[in-house]
């Protein structure tokens, strides 16, 4: 019967849950996250757009818009939203190249998330400056 017994190493300790406010994500990934937040922010405040856009095309309502459009707080919304939707364009872009088998070696995902991140929040800028 002792010979039946056979020494197993000990087991690893594994964590038992992931803190994902301490694991360091590399740049693709928060790109990645990054898109899919900006694409469900845009699509959750697709109505709020939609009502601005109505009552900036209706002559009755366009005073009512400018008043509005003009609050500090719907700018940065605005601001944000103008962010999200370059960034989720920069990001689709790089998605596509991906899906065609371009850039796949890490040093070119690394540049073309660093690309990604420059060209959104550089146009945003440009283009935020120009509105505001």
């Amino acid at each position: 019967m002792a010979e039946a017994t056979i020494n197993k190493p000990a087991p690893k300790s594994r964590p038992k849950h992931l803190d994902l406010v301490r694991i360091r994500f590399p740049l693709p990934s928060i790109v990645s996250i990054l898109h899919r937040v900006s694409g469900a922010g845009l699509f959750l405040l697709l109505p709020f757009l939609l009502c601005l856009l109505d009552k900036s095309l209706d002559d009755a309502s366009y005073g009512h818009f400018v008043e509005c459009a003009s609050h500090p707080l719907v700018k940065f919304l605005l601001l944000g939203l103008l962010w999200a939707y370059l960034h989720h364009f920069c990001a689709g872009i790089r998605f596509l190249l991906l899906d065609a088998h371009k850039g796949l070696d890490l040093p070119c995902a690394r540049k073309s998330s660093y690309a990604v991140l420059a060209v959104s929040l550089a146009l945003t800028a440009v283009i935020g400056v120009k509105l505001w």
